[in-house]
């Protein structure tokens, strides 16, 4: 999208190589607001808009990576990743007190409290010694650098419906092995959680550029995502309160949180299976 909330509208004869920065830069510039609003306040929603800012340059990277350096690929995935880790950390606290609050008392309530504020600390740290700003224009400069100086000439809507067929068969794939696998397996599930966005993500770059099937399957999508980012939000709370168990307060009893998330983590991974097929 571009900084207005707009679709690119490239032309017909647009390459993929020279396309980059449309897609990169308005994310870029919303990584680096939220990382300048978090300065005052690390409020639960800029986490939000800059975890997904670079998880969208991540899915990215990937669309292009057939044509980038496979080298400075993973290096740039793995640095957003990071950082996406690092703003996604307090969130974490955040889903964990909304999902509990009704099950907790107040003295648990208030331990949760404080470990979110002193993570919230602790990412607003890290991000601003990671210099994102200069960070990320840095790294889409290089890799304009990169595609317009390659050789290789590849029309962008070509590009852009063959890279996003590959993503879908990857969720087909993903989906097939977690309807075998069964419940218990939740690493399959997160597998196709992680598959459905990406490909949400890549339709959402480039929907003006597909045929009306491709766009069309933007809905089912959106349906995924809710109900498997549901579980993923009850499966991480439950494995974020275990990690931090030890550092509750002695008086604290922590036992019918952890009934409250395991019961929530069945609830939607019932849901979440109906719609694999």
């Amino acid at each position: 999208m571009t900084s207005d909330g707009s679709k690119p509208l490239p032309d017909r004869d647009a390459l993929a190589e020279s396309s980059f920065a449309i897609y990169a830069s308005p994310l870029v510039t919303e990584a680096i607001g939220q990382v300048s609003a978090l300065r005052d306040d690390a409020d639960a929603e800029k986490l939000h808009k800059l975890r997904i800012a670079l998880r969208r340059l991540r899915t990215l990277l990937w669309a292009y990576r057939p044509i980038l350096d496979e080298k400075f690929d993973n290096e740039q995935r793995a640095l957003f990743k990071f950082m996406a880790n690092a703003a996604g950390n307090t969130r974490d606290w955040d889903i964990l007190i909304k999902l509990v609050e009704k099950d907790s008392d107040q003295a648990l309530l208030d331990a949760f409290r404080r470990s979110r504020n002193e993570t919230a600390e602790k990412s607003a740290e890290t991000l601003s010694n990671a210099h994102l700003d200069k960070t990320l224009r840095n790294a889409v400069s290089e890799a304009n650098r990169e595609l317009n100086t390659s050789p290789t000439r590849t029309p962008l809507r070509k590009f852009a419906q063959k890279r996003i067929k590959t993503a879908q068969q990857q969720l087909k794939k993903r989906m097939r092995h977690a309807s075998k696998a069964g419940s218990s397996d939740y690493n399959s599930y997160h597998d196709v959680r992680k598959a459905g966005k990406k490909v949400r993500y890549l339709i959402e770059f480039f929907e003006p550029l597909l045929g009306k099937k491709q766009r069309n399957g933007l809905k089912g999508l959106k349906r995924l995502q809710k109900h498997f980012g549901a579980l993923n939000d009850a499966v991480a709370s439950r494995d974020l309160l275990d990690a931090n168990r030890s550092s509750l307060p002695a008086d604290v009893d922590a036992t019918s949180v952890f009934r409250a998330l395991k019961k929530e983590q069945q609830r939607q991974i019932k849901a979440a299976s109906k719609l694999l097929g």
